[in-house]
């Protein structure tokens, strides 16, 4: 394999000074789009083969408790309680093993009591490390996970052990299930409203239904706060990209707080005529009616005018480093997300071992894409084709109301804990688009007119659906022994799809689907800190997005898949360090194939699997060091998948799926070399991924380092500046056979960041 990257000579840059004086001054086709010698990315041809606690989740006493330890005797209005540490949460980035979490289990268990892999990635882990929006947290903190994110998909779409995209790796904010429409997920995307994301690695449909056969992303918003809090930030980056962000939180009365974060961005892109803008809204109210009786209401809007940049196109098979940065869309090419999420919590401790939680929701989301989105070189003609001019609406709400009841006791004199409930859903979506989405065009190379979008194809709505859902659910934990829990847990879904196909009112149809999800496990704790666990999960997916299931896959089965995991995990060190070890085998079944004997008729026969094995440490050393790494080694092959090519049956038996690496690391180490100064280097490193089913052509391995360094000129303030992509390296994240998504270029960075 070719490397993408240029000799040693050709990746020395200015000095960190320079380069900050060059960030702040030169336009944003400077330093980053600055024109180099030409060099390809060299795809790999294949022959087809032969310890502080956070407040968050706390049990149901413990949260009574410290309400009454708060509240005390009454006390004058002018008096002031003493203020929190001024980084609240987890110490470092990864030492939480023994923290609760709430995305692996609803009995707020912590990672060592919790019979799967759980990542916790804290506010402060995301600030230090300058990652400002949900696929960079994730991605470069999380164990084995990485993201294919386009234009198209709405640039939330994550893969992990062996399985991609937003129907097989769910997304959650604050525990509540964003149902997919059309592959496209939009909200939430900017990490400043996080309180932390957890990250739950294999299938999470026992806990929130079916499409999550391959994990779970929960992104847990900040809570109100009862001590004033206040802090601003300001950024600017080589792509001049300009951010400001807010973020404030108090008390109002005895019994109510607030906060509210905001964070706004403008930048002219890392590709040409590719301006992008974002704004995201949070904020939250919090009642104490008395001390059982919790309410918080909260209320989220996201507004994006994301990149348009579809990716760039292979020529002969490689990317020219010459057409790095360009964009080949059309010039009045436009895409808008607008998302907003409303809910009320209620907590209530109903009496000691009882409590209740309900969570009420609403969602709504307004998408516009106008681009042309696929790009191919024409070796006759050394110019790019352009097709697909593609004009789509989405028009989704989604209004739902969660609830649960846990209780806690002893059941034959053993230590006892049971949760159970029900979530029911109500989604409507309307699809509107231009569909066959004809039109074409050609451009030059290097210099030509962009054009404006014309399409021969009218934009009318195309099809609506109404999905109507309901889930039981119950998952409980006896311990045995002080050493040994017994964990199970059980879930059943009752979706009903009615869709409406306007264009074709035959494609019409109404239809239910019925699936059983469960779990159980055991963790064994031989000495404290120290947890040996197994489980066996039995998990489903839908064969496309539920919500939009096309007339053609209707009258299939939802995909069922099981998984084998053992591991273990301990904390050790006085809580310096901690370590993760987990093995795991995942099988799905009823995959969408072809019939051997009739390459034209679809069947529901097709199996996949992958094998794995993940390792974590995070180590808090002496001298201000902290180190933490982590990686994943993956088997992923389709087992049985017959597929048509050319009116032939052809079987990728074998093969690895797409956008599925088979390696991925991550290390970070930290350095506080002097007062108020320290340093922070972190390597991402992505094993090749194929861009076809036939394993014949693949994107490239990669690695990718991120480094900066912070300065405390005084306890409020902190200056940071980071440079990403340090080598400059030409990788790309996602694409086909005639284009791929390339990842951004180095770019340099100053932020400064006030408390107050």
């Amino acid at each position: 394999m070719t490397s993408a990257l240029s000799v040693a000579s050709k990746r020395r840059f200015l000095l960190l000074s320079s380069v900050a004086i060059l960030s702040l001054s030169w336009p944003s086709a400077g330093w980053s789009q600055a024109a180099k010698p030409e060099r390809m990315l060299d795809p790999v041809v294949v022959d087809p083969p032969t310890a502080s606690r956070v407040g968050r989740p706390l049990s149901a006493e413990v949260k009574r408790t410290a309400v009454r330890r708060a509240r005390g005797p009454a006390r004058p209005p002018t008096e002031v309680a003493a203020a929190p540490p001024a980084n609240p949460g987890f110490a470092a980035p990864t030492l939480n093993l023994t923290e609760a979490t709430s995305t692996g289990s609803r009995l707020g268990l912590t990672r060592l009591q919790t019979p799967a892999s759980v990542d916790v990635i804290s506010a402060e882990t995301i600030a230090e490390r300058g990652q400002q929006n949900v696929i960079d947290a994730v991605t470069q903190n999380a164990v084995g996970f990485t993201a294919s994110p386009a234009p198209g998909n709405g640039g939330l779409s994550f893969n992990t052990r062996g399985f991609t995209g937003n129907g097989s790796v769910m997304t959650l904010y604050d525990g509540t299930r964003l149902y997919v429409g059309s592959g496209t997920l939009t909200f939430p995307f900017d990490s400043w409203s996080a309180e932390r994301i957890e990250v739950l690695r294999g299938p999470a449909s026992v806990m929130y239904g079916e499409g999550a056969i391959g994990g779970a992303v929960n992104v847990v918003s900040k809570l109100p706060l009862w001590v004033q809090r206040n802090q601003a930030e300001v950024s600017l980056d080589s792509n001049m990209t300009r951010r400001i962000a807010v973020d404030s939180g108090g008390p109002v009365s005895r019994d109510v707080a607030y906060r509210i974060t905001a964070t706004g961005n403008l930048s002219d892109g890392w590709v040409d005529r590719d301006r992008t803008s974002n704004v995201a809204l949070h904020a939250a109210v919090q009642v104490r009616q008395n001390e059982d009786v919790t309410w918080t209401i909260s209320t989220d809007y996201g507004d994006r005018s994301p990149s348009r940049y579809f990716g760039t196109p292979l020529v002969n098979g490689r990317i020219l480093e010459t057409l790095r940065f360009k964009n080949y869309n059309v010039g009045d090419s436009g895409i808008r997300y607008q998302d907003s999420w409303n809910q009320v919590k209620t907590e209530w401790q109903v009496a000691d071992g009882i409590s209740v939680r309900n969570t009420l929701y609403y969602l709504n989301s307004q998408r516009h894409w106008k681009d042309v989105e696929s790009y191919a070189y024409n070796a006759a003609t050394g110019r790019i084709d352009r097709s697909s001019y593609i004009e789509i609406f989405h028009d989704q709400q989604q209004v739902g109301d969660r609830f649960d009841a846990t209780f806690r006791g002893h059941v034959f004199g053993m230590a006892n804990e049971f949760v159970a409930g029900f979530d029911v859903n109500n989604i409507s979506f309307t699809h509107t688009n231009n569909s066959p989405y004809g039109g074409t065009s050609s451009v030059a190379l290097y210099e030509f007119d962009p054009g404006v979008f014309a399409s021969p194809n009218r934009t009318v709505p195309g099809f609506g659906s109404t999905t109507n859902q309901y889930g039981l659910f119950a998952e409980n934990r006896l311990s045995v022994t002080d050493q040994l829990s017994l964990i199970g847990g059980i879930r059943q879904d009752e979706p009903t799809i009615a869709r409406t196909d306007y264009v074709a009112p035959g494609n019409s149809y109404e239809k239910s689907y019925h699936a059983t999800s469960w779990r159980v496990g055991a963790v064994y704790t031989p000495i404290k800190d120290l947890a040996f666990y197994g489980q066996y999960a039995v998990a489903v997916d839908p064969v496309g997005n539920l919500i939009t299931m096309s007339a053609a896959n209707r009258s299939f089965a939802l995909s069922s898949g099981k998984q084998v995991e053992v591991g273990v995990k301990q904390s050790f060190w006085g809580g310096r360090g901690e370590w993760t070890l987990a093995a795991y085998e995942i099988v799905k079944n009823n995959l969408l194939a072809r019939d051997p004997a009739n390459p034209a008729v679809t069947v529901q026969v097709g199996q996949q699997s992958s094998r794995g094995v993940e390792a974590a440490v995070g180590l808090a050393l002496d001298h201000g060091w902290r180190v933490d790494a982590s990686t994943a080694l993956l088997r992923a092959r389709y087992d049985d998948f017959v597929q048509s090519v050319g009116g032939v049956a052809v079987n990728y038996a074998g093969n690895v799926p797409v956008n599925v690496p088979q390696t991925v690391s991550n290390i970070w180490a930290t350095w506080a070399f002097a007062p108020n100064w320290s340093a922070n280097a972190g390597v991402q490193v992505v094993g090749r991924t194929f861009a076809d089913n036939a394993n014949t052509l693949a994107r490239p391995a990669y690695g990718v380092v991120n480094a900066g360094v912070q300065w405390k000129p005084d306890a409020n303030t902190t200056v940071s500046f980071r440079v990403f992509n340090l080598f400059d390296a030409i990788y790309a994240t996602s694409g086909g056979t005639t284009q791929w998504l390339l990842g951004p270029p180095r770019t340099a960075q100053l932020a400064v960041n006030v408390k107050f």
